[in-house]
């Protein structure tokens, strides 16, 4: 993919996540406070659950960092999956979000 094409999935991701948050706050009273710089989304769970979403464009991957660790995603054609071979990213970022809540989230990218 070219970079023009990376950074355009990743701001539409990036703008996903940040609308979710605002439904998870209307919907389910869960206190999230969103900032964004550019290609990085930081979110702060209740004041005290972190979780970081960025891009890293020189290896056209996403990465996360959250209570659980970090992870690293990479586009496969269809899905961000964990270069580890973990889950797919809105499925990692579900089961992240959902246990900085205590509420069943489902995250859609």
């Amino acid at each position: 993919m070219t970079d023009t094409e990376f950074d355009n999935r990743v701001k539409s991701i990036l703008d996903a996540l940040e609308l979710q948050v605002d439904d998870w706050f209307e919907r389910l009273d869960v206190d999230v406070d969103a900032k964004r710089e550019a290609n990085v989304l930081s979110l702060m769970f209740d004041n005290t659950t972190p979780v970081v979403i960025n891009s890293q464009a020189p290896m056209q991957q996403i990465w996360v960092a959250a209570p659980s660790g970090g992870f690293h995603y990479a586009f496969d054609g269809q899905h961000w999956k964990d270069t580890r071979g973990g889950l797919v990213m809105h499925e990692a970022l579900s089961q992240i979000f959902s246990a900085a809540t205590g509420h069943e989230i489902k995250v859609k990218i």
